[in-house]
C-alpha cells in the first residue's frame, strides 16, 4: 500500500484489525467516507498538477497516468 493511503487512513481515524495485521483497516462508514474524500481530493490536486505542467499537451490518459503513478499503482 502507497505511504500516502497509510497517512489518509491515519487521518480518519483507522482501526487496527483483530488479527492484528497491520495491512487491514476497519473504518465506521463515516470515516471510511472522509477516507474517500481525502483520496479524491489527492486525485483532485494530481490531476490540476499534471495538466498546469503542459496544458497545451495534457490529455485525460496522461492525468489517469499520473495519478496511478502518484499512488503506486500499476
Amino acid at each position: 500500500m502507497n505511504e500516502r493511503i497509510r497517512e489518509f487512513a491515519k487521518q480518519t481515524g483507522y482501526i487496527w484489525h483483530a488479527s492484528g495485521d497491520p495491512q487491514v483497516y476497519e473504518f465506521t462508514p463515516e470515516k471510511l467516507a472522509e477516507f474517500a474524500e481525502l483520496i479524491v481530493r489527492e486525485c483532485g490536486a494530481v490531476a490540476y498538477k499534471a495538466y498546469w505542467k503542459n496544458p497545451e499537451t495534457v490529455r485525460g490518459r496522461h492525468i489517469e497516468e499520473q495519478i496511478r503513478e502518484h499512488f503506486g499503482v500499476e
